[in-house]
């Protein structure tokens, strides 16, 4: 008999099925044991009155992996309404070892550095799946946008001759006797197929060697890296960025009732809660801060000078601190409303030496020869996103490199296509952990992501 998975129940009233799935809970009454079965889909029911069964389920831990099948019965107390009666039960493997905290809670109890170490339970926990849930719909909006735009997805080396950010915070690695790195990004990839196909995008891991030992920071994470040409400057970049952030938020508000549904079941005839996702959806929809609406057309946007004055620093601050993040993330809000910023035009000196210099004074008239067109998108006062528009002629990147110190001999694979004609061209990576982190409300990136890697942890 097919396996029926505990959302279709439902479709198959008075019906005999069989489903399978983990022990998420039992409940044993004087007369009845009530088997909470969770599978992919969400929990079931399974309702069990013969002594035998009882008895063997009586010492039956939690996790254990069981295939049932029973008669599908309505009843509005029981998860999607429906429960399975007069079931037999077949264990699909061994009984299995209790985890080290109750994964049927509706919040994990144990501290976060335990919930990692045992991440393969801790994971099982409908809460944390459903941070997995929420990235993966954002990857699924991220695609669909550009997809629709022309843009065409992409697959870089991970192993490289030379840091992509002049050599700060890379792993380095014997390649066959020769010096290489792990990619700090896909950047030289995807601005040299620019010139191939003109609209690129890429999702995968990226590694920094973050000596931060920080909520915000991993030494791998997933990146969202977009690249195009024909570019006029860094606005162009700014307004797809836009639109695709649009796309992967309408992503999650589609899938987001699926996600409510597993976590929002009711487990037993009284109506107990196992897990909801009131506070995470409220988190997606707003996180107490009003809805999470992108305004239109565009994203508020101000220069880097104009940020330091509103965050209170210094003006000659090289940088933004997080301090500062968060007080602009006030500022977005209670002046226009938005969960999103722009901060344009950053130091020149602060930025990688494929930055395009800026092609305008800042608002205060100071030169533009000292910032960039570059830009960093902060959402709910933490930057998520660097973009902006890049050199493409040789002589800029030979003077660019020159100007640092840094010489051209490693970077000549890269170099080579600016020598062949590129287009004005510019783009933006996205850190996904960050992005799910600031949905959810997450103190910690680490509780959003599945098996993280930080300064401490290469394991599990």
């Amino acid at each position: 008999m097919p396996r029926v998975l505990s959302a279709s129940l439902s479709a198959h009233v008075g019906a005999t099925v069989t489903t399978a799935g983990w022990v998420h809970r039992r409940r044993q009454l004087k007369s009845v044991t009530f088997l909470i079965l969770r599978d992919a889909a969400g929990l079931a029911q399974v309702v069990v009155t013969a002594a035998d069964l009882r008895a063997r389920l009586a010492d039956l831990p939690e996790e254990s992996v069981l295939e049932v099948t029973g008669r599908v019965v309505g009843n509005p107390a029981a998860p999607a309404g429906v429960e399975l009666v007069d079931p037999t039960v077949r264990p699909l493997g061994d009984p299995a070892v209790p985890p080290p905290f109750d994964v049927y809670r509706p919040e994990l109890t144990a501290a976060l550095p335990t919930q990692l170490d045992h991440a393969a339970v801790a994971l099982r926990h409908p809460g944390r799946a459903a941070a997995l849930r929420i990235s993966a719909a954002l990857v699924a909006g991220f695609r669909a946008a550009l997809d629709r735009l022309g843009f065409v997805e992409v697959h870089t080396p991970k192993i490289v001759a030379a840091a992509t950010e002049s050599g700060a915070n890379v792993f380095a690695l014997d390649y066959f006797g020769r010096p290489g790195y792990l990619a700090q990004s896909p950047q030289f990839y995807k601005q040299m197929l620019v010139g191939v196909l003109e609209r690129v995008y890429e999702v995968g891991p990226v590694f920094r060697a973050e000596p931060h030992d920080t909520t915000r920071h991993l030494a791998q994470y997933t990146s969202l890296d977009v690249e195009f040409g024909f570019v006029t400057d860094h606005r162009d970049v700014m307004r797809l960025l836009r639109d695709v952030l649009a796309g992967m938020l309408g992503e999650v508000e589609g899938r987001l009732g699926e996600v409510e549904g597993r976590l929002g079941e009711v487990e037993g005839r009284h109506g107990e809660v196992e897990g909801r996702l009131g506070r995470l959806a409220g988190r997606v929809t707003g996180a107490g801060a009003g809805r999470l609406d992108l305004p239109a057309p565009e994203i508020p946007a101000v220069h880097f000078t104009e940020a330091l004055a509103i965050a209170g620093a210094p003006p000659d601050e090289p940088d933004l601190a997080p301090a500062h993040e968060r007080a602009l993330g006030d500022w977005a809000r209670a002046e226009h409303g938005s969960d999103f910023l722009f901060v344009t035009g950053y130091p020149l000196a602060k930025r990688p030496f494929y930055t395009h210099p800026a092609t305008e004074d800042t608002p205060s008239g100071g030169p533009a020869r000292a910032y960039s067109n570059g830009f960093d998108l902060l959402f709910r006062g933490v930057e998520l996103v660097t973009g902006g528009q890049r050199l493409h002629r040789y002589a800029d990147y030979l003077a660019a490199l020159a100007q640092r110190g840094e010489p051209v001999e490693p970077y000549a694979g890269y170099l080579d296509a600016f020598r062949h004609g590129m287009p004005p061209h510019g783009g933006f990576a996205i850190g996904l952990e960050r992005m799910v982190a600031r949905l959810l409300g997450a103190t910690n990136v680490r509780e959003v992501t599945a098996f993280p890697r930080d300064l401490h942890r290469l394991t599990p």
